[in-house]
């Protein structure tokens, strides 16, 4: 299946927004548009801050796969390892005050926005110091200063959700716009369609961010999608798509930069399918027996995000392995501290069993 990029609009194909990489994925989706060169170049600096983003996501999900391992993460644990370049292309995009929500693979998003990772880790292993003081989890972490709305357990959830937080920027006119994040199996659901349709009814300031990693839990698109372009799934409601290769950094902010630009300025909403791939399983239970070894290692070899940037790095700027071990060093030390604070912070006293369930009235 090509990594493809395009545009749709009433089904029309425009130019791509990044090249298309090859790779060995079964059933390739048919009538793929052919990708057509167009991606920009980044600065030095942009590609550092990219460079540094990335692999401190990619750290902080194999710190906390390890973790789990360890039983000291419990319940459920979705990693975003492969899939780094998507948010953060689209938060170099994005503008203070846009709002974030997404599904449970959400550490990626939260470190992204610029949650700090002892908060974001030490709510993974339940301690008082977490982002929900430990009573939540990947599935209920929010961030008010941070505009992130939440990672959420129910599947497409988010989608409903997201166009809400558009809604209130709509009614306040505060020129925000609400990124709503969520993946190719919840695409699939109900009230995503209500979503888009109330979305473009009222030209709601929202973008909907479908990360396609081609598999959702387990189930190749090509077997649980009649349509497997999923930029044309607001055709029907006049909402224009596009096909972004997600494994590319510049494709993936050149192409939000436009969606978002059109949710800014009152055009309503724009999908953006961003054709990624995930390295794990669905969850650290899910042993990804749907797919051979050998596919998720050609990926890693010829498409990995964090790769593409350091080669460029390496290439074009000049930068040496002894630059780039720095930074590699610099953010491993934020990790392992994150850690050192998640595995030794307190759990939640017994009292904080029954609080944060009801909006408590303020005191006169």
């Amino acid at each position: 299946m090509a990594i493809a990029a395009r545009k749709t609009k009433a089904g029309t194909p425009a130019k791509a927004a990044g090249k298309a990489p090859r790779t060995a994925a079964k059933g390739a989706a048919k009538g793929a548009a052919k990708a057509i060169p167009n991606v920009p170049t980044f600065t030095r600096e942009e590609e550092l801050h990219a460079y540094r983003e990335m692999l401190l996501i990619r750290r902080f999900e194999e710190k906390a796969g390890q973790m789990y391992g360890m039983g000291l993460i419990g319940g459920f644990c979705h990693l975003y390892i492969g899939q780094e370049a998507v948010v953060v292309g689209m938060q170099m995009a994005s503008k203070d005050g846009d709002q974030v929500i997404t599904g449970y693979r959400d550490h990626g998003h939260m470190l992204a926005c610029g949650m700090e990772s002892r908060g974001v880790m030490a709510e993974l292993t339940g301690r008082r110091g977490g982002y929900s003081h430990g009573k939540g989890g990947s599935m209920h972490m929010f961030s008010r200063e941070k505009n992130f709305y939440g990672g959420h357990g129910i599947v497409g959830a988010q989608v409903s959700l997201g166009a809400g937080l558009g809604f209130a920027n709509w009614y306040r006119q505060d020129g925000r716009v609400a990124l709503a994040y969520f993946g190719d199996g919840a695409a699939n659901q109900g009230q995503v369609y209500e979503s888009f349709n109330m979305a473009q009814l009222w030209k709601l300031p929202v973008v909907f961010v479908i990360e396609n990693n081609r598999y959702a839990m387990g189930t190749s698109v090509n077997r649980a999608s009649a349509q497997t372009d999923f930029s044309k799934r607001g055709v029907s409601f006049g909402i224009p798509g596009e096909q972004v290769d997600g494994m590319d950094v510049r494709a993936v902010r050149e192409a939000a930069s436009r969606a978002i630009e059109h949710a800014r300025t009152g055009k309503g909403p724009y999908i953006l399918e961003m054709q990624t791939y995930r390295y794990r399983g669905h969850s650290m239970s899910d042993p990804a027996k749907y797919r051979s070894k050998d596919e998720v290692q050609r990926m890693r070899e010829e498409h990995d995000p964090i790769e593409q940037v350091r080669a460029r790095l390496t290439r074009e700027h000049k930068l040496g392995e002894d630059e780039l071990k720095a930074i590699d060093a610099k953010v491993r030390e934020i990790v392992n501290d994150a850690a050192e604070f998640a595995t030794h912070d307190p759990e939640p006293d017994p009292s904080e069993l029954y609080t944060d369930i009801l909006l408590e009235p303020a005191q006169a």
